[in-house]
């Protein structure tokens, strides 16, 4: 893989993890999705005058986890947006293949769930592997223990019953 991919990867790798951040705060205090977006993307104004450093030491830790420099912002504005204009869409693919309620699933797995279902219908050019992929890293990383192997059963059923990615994964069954 050359480096360009590596980093155009690691720019939506990045782009994942904060758009699931900024659905997780979507989902704890009901802000809109372009209320959200500004914290994360505050608009650029050079004209403003700069602000004295704080007395304070900054939070790095903090800084560093909301640092969108290193991210793909066109993936994180269509994961934001297009997760939350048709949350109900992504959820009626995604409860056929639950063992329990929507509403009883881990908050961070209902969110990975979602952006992955999302992926998997408009994302297209994006192979229906690495969005299941994705999805358990996201999992592993922000999920409970083992919230990744669930994860990726309900992606992968979620995927077969997707005319576009059943298609796609026939192709890829046929080369074998």
């Amino acid at each position: 893989m050359s480096h360009r991919n590596q980093d155009h990867n690691r720019q939506r790798r990045a782009a994942r993890q904060r758009a699931l951040q900024a659905l997780y705060q979507w989902q704890l205090t009901g802000q809109s999705a372009r209320e959200i977006e500004l914290q994360f993307l505050p608009e650029q104004d050079d004209s403003a005058p700069r602000e004295k450093p704080p007395a304070v030491e900054p939070d790095r830790e903090l800084e560093e986890a909301l640092d969108m420099a290193d991210t793909d912002l066109v993936l994180f504005r269509e994961l934001l947006h297009g997760v939350l204009d048709r949350l109900e869409e992504w959820d009626e693919q995604i409860t056929p293949h639950l063992d329990r309620a929507m509403a009883s699933l881990d908050p961070v797995e209902r969110l990975v769930l979602r952006m992955g279902a999302y992926e998997l219908s408009e994302r297209p050019d994006i192979p229906y592997r690495v969005v299941i992929s994705e999805a358990v890293e996201l999992a592993k990383a922000f999920g409970a223990e083992a919230s990744h192997k669930y994860i990726n059963g309900v992606l992968d059923k979620v995927a077969r019953r997707h005319p576009l990615r059943a298609a796609e994964i026939e192709r890829r069954g046929s080369r074998r």
